[in-house]
């Protein structure tokens, strides 16, 4: 992701709590995620939320850090993006999102997504937000090749014309940028699909 961004021209800071990762970004900054302020977030425009865990008992944290930061940027003009969890997912006419539980639905990854769609029910409360959330396709590829294209879906799970719900990580970088950039879809979900 930083890649991408710094190739168009962004100046990228990084927030973590290990020194390590000091690599993700232009500049870094070691603090952790609940210590922020608004004042930390008051010269940036806009907010990546990259959070990711993925053991039984941490899951409960996607939906705190949604909240966290949809608290501190509410009420301002600085968007909320946030890397979304692949899944199939819908919204109800209630406007609930929902978990699709097809028969092939992998297990392992079951707890992460029911996790991640929580995360994205609580954000679509808060309405002082500008925040978006971006899925990648069903099977995400972080070693997959860069394409440099892709589908810009919604909420409904999509495919290409092959059938496929799949994208590599470069290409979802590639998407993500694109709606930093154009910042189409305010207080929507929006999912990614290699073409």
């Amino acid at each position: 992701m930083k890649k991408e961004l710094v190739s168009r021209g962004y100046d990228v800071t990084g927030f973590g709590r290990e020194e390590e990762n000091a690599s993700v970004a232009q500049h870094y900054v070691q603090k952790d995620l609940f210590d922020l302020t608004k004042e930390d977030l008051a010269k940036f425009d806009i907010v990546v939320d990259a959070f990711g865990t993925w053991a039984p008992e941490t899951l409960h944290l996607h939906v705190e850090v949604v909240n966290f930061l949809a608290n501190l940027l509410a009420n301002t003009d600085k968007r909320l993006v946030i890397v979304g969890g692949a899944g199939s997912l819908y919204v109800d006419p209630e406007h609930k999102v929902q978990l699709v539980e097809t028969p092939d639905f992998p297990e392992e990854y079951y707890a992460l997504a029911k996790a991640q769609t929580d995360a994205l029910d609580e954000l679509r409360k808060h309405t002082d937000v500008k925040w978006t959330f971006v899925s990648p396709a069903a099977d995400f590829q972080a070693e997959g090749e860069r394409t440099g294209q892709y589908i810009q879906a919604g909420d409904e799970l999509t495919l290409n014309d092959r059938g496929e719900s799949i994208i590599s990580y470069a290409d979802y970088a590639l998407g993500f940028a694109d709606e930093i950039e154009k910042g189409n879809h305010i207080q929507e979900r929006i999912s990614l699909v290699r073409k």
